[in-house]
């Protein structure tokens, strides 16, 4: 990775006015101005990641697409410029049969390359927010030849991609990425491990949250709150927040809630990326575990702040290691006790039996004590969700998301080093 400084300093500015206004020394969004990058077109982890960054950008900003989806409409109504460029073929790759995927697809491959290039020629930076946009954008990088900032989001193991893909990643990483910023010190470890590169190369900003969102839900009549999103009122009651996916481990949750007579699961989420056949195998799964008319499949919502303050318990059942884990800090916000699989990035959110409750990746018997646990002390788990409110605010906030990632943007750019010795200060 590169990690020279421009030799001239961006001068673009913009009038517009941001969401979220933290205090922040030589605002660097002011003067730089950046092209986002992002596969998908659904709301996932990433994206929502991405949505304050882009919102809050003063200087000249657009977001570029490579699929369409309820992304593009949220980023519009913030009022974020949008730009989609989708090919069916590039979208339809797959992490693990990307040798098979890419030949196919390889005509999109390059207009999709082309594309991003031309695009981001009048930015001063280009923002790689996803796998398939990092490889699509740095390998046009001749053609464009501008700064380069990936955003890491996922553990780089053998677990989640195939062989291929991570030579492609080192290698790009190595020779066409200025900077990488990682969402957790596990997705850091995993691209040390992958590149070779110096640990204090992938600096780590973690995902921060919305806590005005959860403020304003009212939960103090939680039962009038569940009619309105048409739950059961007087049920002990368990989420499970997330896309449908295997590795996100909703079977795991459902082996529990068999062991638990008293205990309703609801799921909150869509299936993606062609899962569908995964939620067909939970729906078999419950009928055969005889737990239908204690289990709730809710899609996908907008309202999730709503949901999670609905719910008695919030589930974490990831059976790889989590790169992060953004569904347990909104647990936190919305001031619910979280249980959480020990694994990757969630082990830096949450301390067990201190603001939250560990157990091990895909353990059923773990998940059904810890359920069973909060449920019969209540008195802990309110101490747990207290602890977790107050540590949310302290570390996950999305005012502290915005500082960290713009201060690294800064330094990544050089418009730290300009400004702070063009200050009085320095005089």
């Amino acid at each position: 990775m590169k990690s020279t400084a421009p030799a001239n300093a961006p001068v673009i500015a913009s009038q517009a006015t941001p969401l979220y206004a933290p205090s922040y020394p030589a605002d660097v969004s002011r003067v730089v101005s950046i092209l986002f990058v992002d596969q998908s077109g659904q709301l996932g982890g990433a994206e929502f990641s991405l949505l304050p960054l882009a919102v809050t950008w003063a200087a000249r900003r657009e977001v570029l697409l490579l699929s369409d989806g309820p992304f593009r409409t949220r980023l519009e109504s913030l009022g974020v410029p949008v730009r989609v460029a989708c090919d069916t073929r590039v979208s339809g790759i797959r992490k693990r049969a990307v040798h098979v995927n890419w030949l196919m697809a390889l005509p999109g491959i390059v207009r999709q390359i082309r594309t991003i290039a031309r695009h981001a020629e009048s930015f001063d930076v280009l923002f790689l927010n996803t796998q398939k946009a990092l490889v699509l954008g740095a390998l046009g990088k001749p053609l464009h030849r501008k700064r380069i900032i990936w955003h890491l989001h996922d553990i780089m193991s053998g677990d989640h991609f195939g062989p291929l893909q991570r030579l492609i990643v080192r290698w790009l990483t190595r020779y066409a990425v200025d900077h990488v910023v990682a969402n957790s010190h596990a997705s850091a470890a995993s691209l040390v491990a992958l590149t070779g590169c110096a640990p204090e190369a992938v600096p780590v900003v973690h995902n921060g949250v919305d806590l005005n969102e959860f403020s304003h839900v009212d939960d103090a009549d939680t039962g009038a709150l569940r009619r309105r999103l048409g739950l059961p009122e007087d049920v002990y009651l368990a989420g499970l927040f997330g896309r449908l996916a295997p590795w996100k481990g909703q079977h795991i949750a459902l082996a529990a809630l068999a062991r638990l007579p008293d205990l309703h699961l609801v799921l909150v989420g869509s299936a993606l990326f062609g899962e569908q056949a995964y939620v067909a195998s939970l729906r078999e799964q419950a009928a055969r575990l005889g737990v239908e008319d204690r289990l709730i499949f809710a899609g996908f919502r907008d309202d999730m702040p709503a949901w999670m303050k609905a719910v008695d318990v919030i589930l974490h059942t990831s059976t790889e290691p989590e790169p992060f884990g953004r569904v347990i800090i909104e647990g936190m916000a919305a001031g619910r006790p979280v249980i959480a699989a020990s694994a990757g990035g969630v082990t830096e959110i949450v301390r067990h039996r201190k603001n939250g409750w560990l157990v091990p990746p895909g353990n059923v018997e773990a998940l059904a004590d810890a359920i069973e646990t909060l449920h019969a002390a209540p008195e802990l788990a309110q101490r747990l969700a207290d602890q977790a409110l107050i540590d949310v605010s302290r570390q996950f906030s999305v005012e502290a998301y915005l500082e960290q990632m713009k201060r690294t943007i800064a330094l990544a750019t050089g418009v730290a080093a300009i400004t702070n010795a063009a200050s009085p200060a320095s005089a």
